[in-house]
Parts: structure tokens; sequence; C-alpha cells
């Protein structure tokens, strides 16, 4: 087994890990705390921050679980589980955010920060494309420690929320394509796979990076003929050298993209933009001499796409046909396998939870932990991300200076 990751290190003890004979609170002299899980209000999300497994971990411990009635549902973890597992269950919206932590998938609404009060630690993602100055504003208004989860940081400077949501969107990616490619209705009707005497699919991917790595990995798996681009030869040399095994790879060059493209029998876009849109790297002329009956997974809708004739979609309807080519443009696409997502959050999340009782204050906790540090973006009242404050020509404060001071 692997040593644990950075900030995750000390938590995952021998005793953490030990099955419990009896249901004590385990004390431990140090500060225990409220958590609390609201029910998400956002279209299309169907995770939860915290499973019934993590509840009881978090209950042994001494803290507080409140969780809003129906939370889990959405990834078939039912009320009765979260209050066998010592939540307390709360009908109460308002009831549920008036804890010290608030745990949530997606960014809390305008109207939920008015449940908010002074010095609670809000852990959520901020999904930069989608944050506004109101929001921002109406945080700091509340004085509030906001931290977001895709910042959070690991000893070697990795990001495991990203790491483990961007493999799940990789593997799903592909296997969603599989599902089309054999759809009845509108699909070709093959098979993602390798059956002998019969050539393989062929996949193109666009985007060698955390995404592009693990859709690469499935095709592979599943016996498809793989092929990635990506405009950065050092992240190409780096998903060869992970791999292990032959692969064809190639710099982003238009004109043999286009040719891979004739031939394709699935497409899938894995790329990221840290300034906000996502590059349009396929137009719509190369979609259109794409084989009938062939699949485009755009996993960059979440920034606007980069296949021209990409059009946001949702897990309710998320396919549509265009030129003859099937287009499944769904953002937030862990969300569709919302139980393995809930429980890939629950298991970072809840070691981080568990060190907070370590410390007395959520000042000190912040402190000690640089990784943790990383994610915050306000602090009572003050924005501390540098590129939140020049984005939306905001005040910048240093965290750093704060603590230091002892704010």
């Amino acid at each position: 087994m692997n040593k644990p990751e950075g900030i995750f290190i000390n938590v995952f003890s021998k005793e953490h890990l030990l099955v419990k004979e009896s249901p004590l609170t385990i004390t431990s002299g140090k500060k225990n705390y409220v958590i609390g899980i609201p029910k998400e209000v956002q279209p299309q999300e169907n995770r939860v921050a915290l499973v019934p497994n993590s509840v009881h971990n978090l209950v042994l411990h001494g803290h507080k679980v409140k969780i809003e009635s129906g939370a889990g549902e959405k990834s078939f973890y039912y009320d009765h589980e979260y209050s066998e597992a010592g939540a307390i269950i709360s009908s109460s919206k308002k009831d549920v955010f008036d804890s010290d932590i608030i745990l949530k998938i997606a960014p809390p609404t305008i109207d939920e920060i008015d449940f908010f009060r002074q010095g609670q630690l809000l852990i959520s993602p901020l999904q930069l494309p989608l944050t506004s100055k109101e929001y921002l504003q109406r945080l700091l208004e509340k004085r509030v420690i906001s931290v977001a989860m895709e910042y959070l940081q690991s000893e070697d400077k990795s990001f495991p929320v990203v790491k483990i949501m961007s493999e799940i969107t990789g593997t799903v990616a592909v296997l969603t394509a599989a599902e089309y490619l054999s759809d009845n209705s509108k699909g070709k009707r093959v098979l993602l796979g390798s059956i002998s005497g019969v050539p393989p699919v062929k996949v193109v991917i666009i985007g060698a990076g955390m995404v592009g790595e693990h859709a690469t990995r499935t095709a592979l798996a599943l016996g498809a003929s793989v092929r990635v681009f990506d405009d950065d030869i050092y992240r190409i040399m780096q998903l060869k050298s992970r791999i292990g095994s032959y692969l064809h790879t190639s710099v982003l060059d238009p004109v043999y993209l286009q040719y891979q493209l004739l031939s394709a029998d699935v497409l899938i876009t894995a790329v990221h933009s840290d300034t906000g849109r996502a590059p349009m790297l396929v137009t719509e002329d190369m979609v259109m001499k794409m084989k009938k009956g062939s699949v485009i997974i755009d996993c960059s809708i979440d920034q606007g796409g980069s296949v021209e004739t990409s059009e946001l979609t949702t897990h309710d309807n998320p396919i549509f046909v265009k030129h003859g080519v099937i287009h499944y443009c769904v953002p937030n696409i862990p969300s569709k396998v919302s139980k393995t997502a809930s429980m890939a959050f629950s298991n970072i999340l809840t070691p981080l939870l568990l060190r907070t009782a370590m410390s007395n204050t959520f000042e000190s906790f912040l402190y000690e932990n640089p990784g943790f540090l990383n994610g915050v973006y306000t602090y009572k009242g003050n924005l501390t991300n540098k590129f939140l404050a020049n984005h939306f020509e905001m005040k910048f404060t240093s965290l750093d200076l704060l603590l230091t001071s002892g704010f």
C-alpha cells in the first residue's frame, strides 16, 4: 500500500482504520465541531459530500454531523443510513447551515449564503468559470472562511480532489462512448472492445492531462486503438511514460487531427483552460467529415466546449445528433456515477475533518496545514486569492500576513 500523501499523511494511522468494538465516542482532548451537509440544489448535482461510513467515523471521534433530509438520496444513501451512522437528520436547511463546518459539493447559491454566520468554515468547489463578484462580496460580508476543494494540495503539490474527479471523468467518458456506440437507435451498434479477427474501435483523445490519461487507460484496457493529441510535448512525454506501453501520440496539428478524425469512432476532448473558455480545437467542418454514428464526448463543455458543434446538454437529456454524429456534452460528468463520486469525495474530506480536531481553532489548523491553506480564498471578510482579486478588481490581502498577525 502506498504511503498517503501530504496533508493526509498523519491522518491515516492504524487507530483510524481499526474496527471499533463499540460505538463509544473517542475522546482526544481536542476541539470537536458540528459539521453540516445541506441538500444540493444545483440542477444535475447528484453527489453528497460524506457517505454514511465516513459520518460514523467522524461521530466516533466526537464530531457532530447534521445532514439535511434527502441530501444523499440521489446517490442512493438514505436518511435512515445516516441516522444509524450517528448523524442528526434535519428537515430545516437553516438548521443544517448553523454548523461550524459546511460541506458542499456545489458552491452555495446566493440565497444559501444568507444562512451563513461569521466564523464558519465553508468547504466546497469554487468553480472559477461560474464565480461572480456578487458571490464573493456576499461571502466577504458574512466573514466566513471559504476553502475551494479543487485547490487543496498534497505534499507533492498535486490536487487530490481534481485528480480523483479527473480519474472518474476520463473513465466515464470512455464507458459513455461505448454505451452510445452500441445504441440500437442512434449508434453504429459497434462494440468498444477487442474481439479476435475484428478491427478495434478507433478513439481519438485531445488532451494529455489527467482526464485524458484516464480516458486513455480505460480505452486501451477495453482494447481500442487510441490516438492522443496535445499542444504540450512535455505532457505527451509524461503520458507515454505513465501508460507504460506503445501509444500513438501527436502534437496538435489541425491537418493531422482532421485526418485521424476521418476514421475515428470516438472523439473525446479533455482540454482545460486556466483563463476561462476552453480553446476551440475541432471545427464544424471536421465534425461533418466524421463517420455517421460516431460519438463525441466533450469533457470541456463546462468551459464552453472544444468542439464547434457542441451544445450544453444535461444528465436527463444527455445527447443530440448533428451531422450524423452523436454529441454528449454534459458538464459535471462525475455526477453520472454519483455514488462512486460521493465515496471519492468522502475519502478525501474525512481525514481532513478528523485532523481539524487536532487544533483548537480553524486558524491554528490552517497555519499547520499548508496544503489546506492553499485552498482558502476568503478569510473573515478578506479576499485572499490573488487571481480572484485581480480578475474582479477587488482588494487582495495576504492570508499568511493575516495568520501571522493573529487576525
